[in-house]
């Protein structure tokens, strides 16, 4: 059988390129580093700079880059007019996806596709995003702008510009976690669709953007956001496995379940989980645990499913107070780090991406 001739739907099982960036084989890994092992002893900006850089920070060189992402914080002006200009209406993520565009008008380093630029242009990034996520939905709602602190993390900073007050230690550290867990995951389909874009030599800006289109589906970073309605149609524990029932008989597509890769349950949704329970009785708020316990029993018994990330996320973000229009957004505040680091891999050893496809179409005729 030719190359040609190989069909496999969805790139299932295809090998598309190499990377050293992360595998998912044997359990998933950072740069060599179990991912388990990286929540239990790293901070995200830790785990940002392994990815960007390719490897854990010195504690000099961790002070350092809180300082670039601190400083790179505030947004130009011209976007935060665009900003307040936009349909109350406009999707936070369609909003996202027009401010990265924007921020690349303004970015010194736009035009330079060198390794050195693309980091600078990637930290920049990586501080700009959560800025832009914030300013977005405080303006969508008719709140005023609360400005980025310098000392605050990645996660507690995001939490303060949303809501105008200081996370509770125990909020921050789950959601640092959370975004651990969501920096990296091999080739998926929004950092697959990174380095094709960025394959044609195009910059990082667009790769970034292409991403944020590909990662806006509700097959990819869009699942995390009907985890709630899933719950709540579910009804509660005293329902929940009638529910499902129904479901399944009809054939319905239960959301967070699953993996392309994970045949046996996803790593990070174990970890996540645990930090969703305590936040959950802390909050006496395990009524929709008691309820996501039972759906998840049962579709391991039923369908052989497993719980994903975006199953423990979608309720973490909940128990947090965070509008599920967020919970998307807040995806790209972690893997825009996976993605960066991609997109810089890609270019390093370049290959115009550009597969084959089977035709099916008619035979060959001509024009009477």
């Amino acid at each position: 059988m030719s190359t040609a001739e190989i069909y496999s739907p969805g790139l299932e099982g295809v090998i598309a390129g190499e990377t050293a960036i992360s595998t998912v084989e044997g359990g998933l890994r950072y740069r060599g580093y179990p991912v388990g092992e990286l929540v239990a002893k790293c901070c995200f900006e830790d785990v940002a700079y392994l990815l960007l850089h390719g490897d854990l920070p010195t504690a000099a060189q961790r002070d350092d880059f809180h300082n670039r992402l601190a400083a790179a914080r505030r947004l130009p002006e011209p976007l935060r007019d665009l900003l307040r200009a936009l349909p109350r209406d406009v999707t936070p993520m369609d909003a996202l996806r027009s401010a990265v565009s924007i921020v690349a008008h303004f970015d010194p380093d736009v035009a330079d596709n060198s390794p050195a630029a693309n980091r600078r242009k990637a930290e920049r990034l990586l501080a700009q995003i959560p800025t832009a996520i914030a300013a977005q939905y405080r303006l969508s709602r008719g709140l005023p702008l609360v400005p980025p602190r310098q000392e605050l993390s990645k996660a507690a900073n995001f939490l303060w510009m949303l809501r105008g007050v200081e996370a509770p230690p125990e909020h921050v550290r789950a959601f640092d976690v959370s975004l651990i867990l969501y920096a990296e995951h091999e080739f998926n389909a929004s950092t697959f669709t990174a380095r094709v874009v960025v394959s044609t030599e195009s910059d990082l800006h667009s790769g970034v953007v292409a991403a944020i289109g590909a990662l806006k589906g509700r097959l990819h970073g869009g699942a995390n956001e009907k985890v709630m309605d899933l719950l709540r149609a579910a009804g509660g524990p005293e329902t929940a496995e009638a529910w499902l029932r129904a479901a399944l008989a009809r054939k319905e597509r239960i959301m967070g379940f699953g993996h392309r890769v994970y045949k046996t349950g996803d790593v990070r949704a174990g970890i996540l989980k645990e930090h969703v329970a305590r936040l959950a009785a802390a909050a006496g708020q395990t009524r929709w645990e008691e309820t996501a316990e039972i759906i998840e029993r049962l579709m391991a018994q039923e369908k052989n499913l497993y719980p994903n990330l975006d199953w423990p996320a979608g309720r973490l973000y909940h128990v947090l107070g965070l509008e599920p229009e967020l919970y998307t957004p807040i995806f790209v505040i972690s893997r825009i780090s996976g993605w960066c680091a991609h997109i810089m891999e890609q270019l390093a050893n370049n290959r115009l991406i550009r597969p084959r496809a089977r035709y099916i179409g008619p035979a060959a005729r001509t024009v009477p």
